[in-house]
């Protein structure tokens, strides 16, 4: 069930808003358990047991962390806690990975288990590392399993994020005002769902009619078709991943629920560092609170050195964090890469450039590492860089030639004014917030 589909839109979500209003507040947060559960189930019935485990095994671990005072034992708790989790996560997304890496460097031929990847299982995992690391920290007193439940399974962000944290979810859950309806949220709601759902059907579903048909690797495709494909590929990623986070922040706004901000117009970013500071802002916080800050306390004496080795090594984990694939950990290297070259330039250089050049060369960046992304495999991605670098495009004039739907045009058009000439959905939210006519409501 997608949150753009018409059974969530007019079925779904006004049966769970009309009941949730109504209920005390342990059976709300009943409700929006078993509503979360029937989001998940909707996806697959037979694979919603396995985010029950998780839920159950990941619940009573953090209760034995919460309840042992010895630090030995609490840390004991939490290390087979984080690789409970990884391991988990591993078996399902990785497991054929691991093995056909294994086949190819011993030559062995092992049978690859074929496991299908629970939905939503990546996120889980991130958001219940954050928890168990919150229980060992004592930042977490008062624990249940509804209240946990509840956190996981909330079902505007259990798909996709953003990665929330759990004391932040659970005032929000528990307040007395927000047990009541509020028609200025419901309206800013309905507003960000709708420019969520504009971002997915209208932009990013249009542009992947030609980024699809690019990175399937067109017959005798053009110089200028590689590099309108690769920017529609771009955009629509943004457009996709955007306007998912638009409409999981809309549908929780409705239950007066304010999600984390995730995405700040991160292609008006002037450098690797910045746009990982605009770029899926929810993860770019749990890699750094979890990975990066531990590994650096790890070394004994740090200095600029290893710090960016560990910004590599963070990135290297995120790159693999996306998929099972040699090009993701690429994708997470060149982003790396590009971290390091960042500091290295503000620590050393620091020669101020033209805005405007920073964009367009922290962009065309992005959009290089977004190639090794999407393709399939690596002789696609060798071969779409031909088509891009080729050197014969003034002698080749069919090299010029493209061949591209109205719709996919309109939509790259749109995406380019829309990403680097107008303001996002979080200025729009905070206009709409100060306006006076929104506070008679």
């Amino acid at each position: 069930m997608l949150f753009h589909n018409t059974s969530f839109l007019f079925i779904f979500l006004p049966i769970v808003f009309s009941f949730y209003f109504i209920f005390k507040k342990k059976i709300r947060f009943i409700f929006l358990i078993f509503a979360g559960f029937v989001f998940y189930a909707a996806w697959n019935i037979k694979f919603s047991p396995l985010i029950l485990f998780s839920i159950i095994i990941n619940y009573f671990l953090c209760r034995l962390i919460i309840n042992h005072n010895e630090k030995n034992r609490k840390k004991v708790i939490l290390i087979i806690s984080i690789i409970f989790n990884i391991f988990y996560l591993g078996i399902f997304k990785y497991a054929d990975f691991f093995i056909s890496n294994i086949n190819f460097i011993t030559g062995s031929n092992i049978g690859l288990w074929n496991l299908p990847f629970p939905l939503a299982l990546s996120f889980v995992t991130f958001q219940t590392i954050a928890f168990v690391c919150d229980c060992y920290e004592n930042n977490i007193k008062d624990l249940n399993l509804r209240k946990y439940a509840l956190f996981i399974i909330f079902f505007p962000q259990l798909i996709a994020g953003p990665i929330v944290r759990f004391n932040q979810m659970l005032t929000q859950f528990e307040s007395d005002e927000n047990s009541k309806i509020n028609f200025k949220n419901i309206i800013l709601g309905l507003i960000i769902l709708s420019i969520g759902i504009i971002k997915k059907v209208f932009i990013a579903d249009n542009l992947s009619i030609f980024s699809d048909e690019v990175f399937g690797i067109k017959e005798n495709l053009s110089f200028l078709e590689a590099w309108v494909g690769s920017f529609c590929f771009t955009f629509q990623i943004y457009f996709d991943f955007s306007g998912y986070i638009d409409m999981a922040t809309g549908i929780a706004l409705l239950f007066n629920i304010n999600l984390p901000l995730n995405f700040n117009s991160p292609y008006k970013a002037t450098g690797i560092i910045d746009f990982w500071q605009r770029w899926h802002i929810t993860l770019t916080n749990f890699l750094t609170a979890y990975i990066y800050t531990p590994l650096l306390k790890s070394f004994k004496n740090l200095n600029f050195s290893k710090s960016m080795l560990s910004t590599m090594i963070v990135f290297l984990i995120a790159g693999l964090w996306h998929g099972p694939s040699w090009l993701y950990v690429i994708f997470g290297a060149m982003h790396g890469t590009g971290l390091i070259i960042n500091h290295i330039y503000r620590r050393f250089i620091n020669f101020p450039l033209n805005i405007f050049f920073s964009r367009i060369l922290t962009f065309f960046y992005i959009n290089f590492a977004f190639v090794f992304f999407r393709s399939e495999n690596i002789e696609n991605v060798l071969m779409i860089l031909k088509k891009m670098f080729l050197i014969d495009v003034l002698t080749n004039y069919e090299m010029l030639s493209i061949n591209i739907s109205s719709q996919s045009f309109a939509a790259l058009i749109s995406s380019i004014i829309i990403c680097f000439f107008l303001k996002n959905t979080n200025w729009l939210i905070e206009k709409l917030k100060l306006n006076k006519i929104m506070d008679k409501i």
